[in-house]
């Protein structure tokens, strides 16, 4: 497996570039790649499906100049920023291989992904655990959030680890969202969320290893990611529908 740190700040392109991956691979001009990109500032990003009023304090955000994003997959409203680590895998999808169903590619890659952070935290305080679907766990405190896309032969999973983000800034700007997992029991963001508290580059490695990310991607489409930043992620059109 091909791996890439996205050396983009623009988080239009952060984000535009998970989805190019997904078509670059779905149209024969990659293989299964591991990326990893770290945002630089503070936005919101709501899932594909998500009514921004909803799940977002607009007025807070616009008080603050944080902007607004939206993903090319579903899943929850999450607030992205320094101390934040995101991570895109492209899979191949065969009827032989665990990614052939929504279900098992959710199982198959959040235990991968659960047993990767457990070797890089040597005496974790909690057991780290899989809860809800696609949520990552200490103990009973969630702290990365994950969701997918499917394509005819390759698929987009990806998700954010808090790694040292400030959490404080969560409540600010986004509301109780209107879906949760039960297991949240309707608990406050403060009192839902946890850092993992390790540096990037450690989970990074780890992640690395897990998957066999051994190559890194020498030739990345900026190209079209600026295109796609530029005429969906960076509109009003896309970023605030519904």
């Amino acid at each position: 497996m091909k791996w890439c740190n996205l050396n983009l700040s623009a988080p239009a392109e952060q984000l535009a570039a998970d989805e190019v991956l997904l078509d670059w691979c779905e149209n024969g001009h990659g293989e299964e790649t591991l990326l990893f990109w770290e945002p630089c500032e503070t936005f919101v990003v709501v899932g594909y499906a998500n009514k921004v009023a909803t799940e977002v304090n607009v007025a807070a955000c616009a008080a603050k100049g944080v902007p607004i994003f939206r993903r090319c997959s579903g899943g929850g409203t999450v607030l992205q920023g320094p101390g934040c680590l995101n991570y895109a895998l492209i899979l191949s999808i065969t009827e032989a291989n665990p990614c052939h169903s929504i279900t098992s590619a959710n199982q198959f890659i959040m235990e991968r992904n659960r047993a990767a952070v457990e070797s890089a935290i040597r005496n974790p305080q909690s057991a780290i655990v899989v809860r809800g679907h696609t949520d990552l766990c200490l103990g009973n405190l969630k702290f990365s959030g994950n969701s997918q896309r499917r394509k005819k032969n390759f698929l987009l999973f990806h998700g954010c680890f808090l790694l040292n983000f400030n959490l404080v800034l969560v409540s600010e700007f986004l509301r109780m969202p209107s879906l949760q997992p039960d297991y949240r029991s309707s608990r406050s963001h403060d009192d839902f969320l946890v850092n993992l508290n390790l540096p990037a580059d450690q989970v990074k490695a780890a992640l690395q290893k897990a998957w066999n990310a051994t190559d890194e991607l020498q030739q990345l489409p900026v190209r079209e990611i600026q295109q796609l930043a530029a005429t969906k992620y960076s509109t009003d059109a896309w970023n605030l529908k519904l």
